[in-house]
């Protein structure tokens, strides 16, 4: 079990496969996704590593907050959350995935909180048909008719659909798929809809219903630590050039 990564829901657009179709797609964007802390068997009775994404200004996070980030040695986070993994595909603390952590074609399993519509009847809440246009009904147009039975039971079931709060619930979509991934703007492109509003943070997993593509990056996909050209041509001027090419 790999761990997932926490992305930035940009919007939707559509793209055209090499055969000329419309896909419609949902763009995803991970920002300094990099592991905050490990829970492992021997402290904490299970394995997982907690991510953070995206950058916090340090008044508004809590000295708690503060002091997690300072041990993991990396800026505060405006989002953390955890993804559960195997032993065998642990994270270091302080690396940061990127997204080729996902293979085009991959089967994925996108998780957040839908958009909210506040207080609707139960047309729009549960798609009733409502009551009778015409022959005496003037009040009942839009409502829901009959809640319950008589006197027997004698009370309303739990569950009914009624009016009520509509949204802003957790949502998880399984099997969606990856159209398409850009590493130098940290975008992934997911075929169709994902939950949540533009700017909501998603929780991008691997299938739990499809086998792993046998091309996928284990543990994870980790951006190695980037070496500038000065650096590199700095190296050789600071020791001897025998030893250098010895070395190589």
């Amino acid at each position: 079990m790999r761990s997932g990564v926490i992305a930035k829901k940009v919007g939707m657009t559509r793209i055209y496969n090499d055969a000329g179709e419309h896909v419609p797609v949902t763009v995803l964007q991970m920002e300094n996704c990099q592991v905050v802390a490990q829970r492992t068997q021997e402290k904490n009775g299970y394995t997982a590593v907690q991510l953070g994404v995206g950058l916090a200004k340090v008044k508004n996070t809590s000295k708690a907050m503060r002091g997690h980030f300072a041990t993991a040695s990396v800026e505060p986070k405006a989002k953390v959350a955890e993804f559960r993994v195997s032993a065998d595909n642990m994270i270091d603390v302080g690396a940061e995935i990127t997204v080729d952590h996902f293979v085009v074609g991959q089967k994925v399993d996108v998780t957040g909180t839908t958009i909210g519509k506040g207080f609707q009847g139960v047309i729009k809440r549960h798609h009733m048909g409502g009551g009778r246009a015409t022959h005496g009904n003037s009040v009942s147009h839009r409502t829901h008719g009959s809640t319950g039975q008589r006197q027997d039971p004698g009370k309303v079931f739990k569950g009914k659909h009624m009016a009520g709060h509509m949204g802003d619930t957790r949502v998880t979509t399984q099997n969606v798929e990856v159209v398409s991934t850009d590493a130098d703007r940290g975008l992934i492109l997911i075929r169709g809809a994902v939950p949540g509003s533009k700017g909501a943070w998603i929780l991008v997993r691997d299938a739990a219903k499809v086998a792993l593509p046998a091309n996928a990056p284990k543990p994870a996909a980790i951006r190695a630590i980037a070496t500038s050209d000065s650096a590199k041509n700095d190296a050789p001027a600071t020791v001897d050039a025998p030893a250098t090419e010895g070395a190589e």
